[in-house]
């Protein structure tokens, strides 16, 4: 099973238990696989915990596969210690993970980013 990792900026915290609810009820309803969710209350909070760098993590291990932060750091042309500190945060938020050989992996086929920007009007 492929999973999806879909990150949503929900500024209203009870649709965004809503989303959550609606996305089980669809679950137990078709008994199939309706993907995982993370919410932030603000893009400011996203981008404070997933910053530039932490993306580029996540896309250089989507596109290269698993990886051993020292290898890692050297593809990115960044200090271990730094790669270290954003994949531990990035661990966290369960955006990535170690494998069986202690390399370090996105567990998600796919990662989606949901947010809107309205006019007051």
């Amino acid at each position: 099973m492929k999973r999806t990792m879909t990150i949503r900026v929900e500024r209203d915290e009870g649709r965004a238990r809503k989303s959550v609810r609606e996305g089980f009820v669809r679950a137990w309803k078709s008994k199939r696989y309706q993907g995982e969710e993370f919410s932030f209350e603000s893009a400011e909070a996203l981008f404070r915990a997933i910053t530039p760098a932490r993306w580029t993590v996540l896309a250089r291990l989507q596109r290269t596969g698993p990886s051993a932060l020292r290898a890692l750091a050297r593809d990115l042309g960044r200090d271990v210690k730094a790669v270290h500190r954003d994949v531990q945060a990035l661990s966290v938020l369960g955006l990535v993970q170690k494998d069986e050989n202690g390399r370090i992996r996105v567990p998600f086929a796919r990662i989606r980013t949901e947010f809107e920007l309205a006019d007051a009007a």
